[in-house]
């Protein structure tokens, strides 16, 4: 048995890690770790432990994972919303969680931040690689959700910017917007300088592209901020995704990462899972939630039954 698996260590962990309280989304009823609660029937095996970043689309996909599981018998433990990379690695790491939505890229390049890696399938097999020992990704879904920069198209068409190479023209200050992460990680302000000759400024704000995000780009805040590609705000508030001809961001797919604890036979079914979820089906999904508040259990057994997966 692992030492950790509940949810106590887990918000103690990551309140030390970021200052604060982090709540733990445990949907289940009665104790996961008993045999005989009724969740998930009896599984042939040990509980599976399903985290989820502090992200309403990874919580969904995590969602996903558990209720396809559960479907096939095995029994779940959920813990969702833990926060962000820099917090539940380690804890995938120590053997705490045994499944992950993650994606490819971000995930080597926490890994291998100088790697050279930048189509999805190179950037896939590297990362087979990169991955500690008791660790491994199981298969990588077609569907996308990586960083992107945005702004208006007020302002796009206003100084000739479709382009991260366009940056460079313009002649006014530029200040970005995004999670307190973004300021030290490889696509963040210095690899815009060092890959576009681009300098900005950097705004925190800490919702991953959620309402403060876009309200602080559509009040000119910020001139541009990080949205995930999945994010259907894009299209409902009319931004542009400036293009990245010399490759500052990964692909980066859905990608599940396992402990020693997935056997083949669930890892046979999360791979099921995985093929089925397309690019267009992710943004619907996540259409779903933001706008039209749906909950990630219903909009999770939804798609897994027309999908026939459950």
């Amino acid at each position: 048995m692992r030492s950790v698996t509940g949810k106590g260590r887990l918000a103690a962990f990551a309140a030390v890690a970021v200052g604060a309280t982090v709540a733990l989304a445990g949907c289940a009823s009665g104790d996961p770790l008993d045999e005989d609660s009724g969740n998930g029937g009896d599984g042939g095996g040990e509980t599976i432990v399903i985290g989820s970043q502090d992200y309403y689309s990874n919580e969904i996909i995590a969602e996903i994972y558990a209720q396809a599981l559960e479907a096939n018998g095995h029994t779940v433990e959920r813990e969702f919303r833990i926060g962000q990379r820099e917090v539940y690695i380690p804890e995938i790491e120590s053997g705490a969680i045994d499944l992950f939505p993650e994606y490819t890229g971000n995930l080597l390049q926490s890994y291998v931040p100088d790697t050279t890696a930048t189509t999805a399938d190179d950037v896939y097999a590297e990362l087979e690689g990169a991955l500690p020992e008791g660790l491994r990704v199981l298969d990588q879904s077609p569907a996308t959700d990586q960083d992107s920069y945005n702004v208006t198209r007020e302002y796009s068409e206003a100084n000739g910017v479709t382009s991260l190479a366009d940056l460079k023209d313009v002649s006014e200050s530029i200040t970005l917007g995004g999670n307190a992460e973004l300021k030290t990680r490889p696509y963040g302000p210095d690899g815009l300088k060092e890959v576009y000759g681009v300098e900005v400024g950097f705004k925190q704000i800490n919702d991953s592209g959620g309402r403060l995000t876009l309200d602080a780009l559509l009040d000119n805040t910020v001139q541009m901020v990080n949205i995930f590609s999945a994010n259907p705000e894009i299209a409902t508030s009319d931004l542009v995704t400036l293009d990245d001809p010399e490759g500052l961001f990964l692909a980066s797919n859905v990608v599940p990462v396992a402990s020693e604890n997935v056997t083949d036979e669930i890892a046979e079914i999360i791979n099921e899972v995985s093929a089925a979820l397309t690019p267009e089906g992710l943004v619907e999904l996540n259409s779903q939630s933001v706008n039209e508040q749906r909950s990630a259990d219903d909009i999770a057994a939804e798609w897994l039954e027309a999908e026939g997966l459950a």
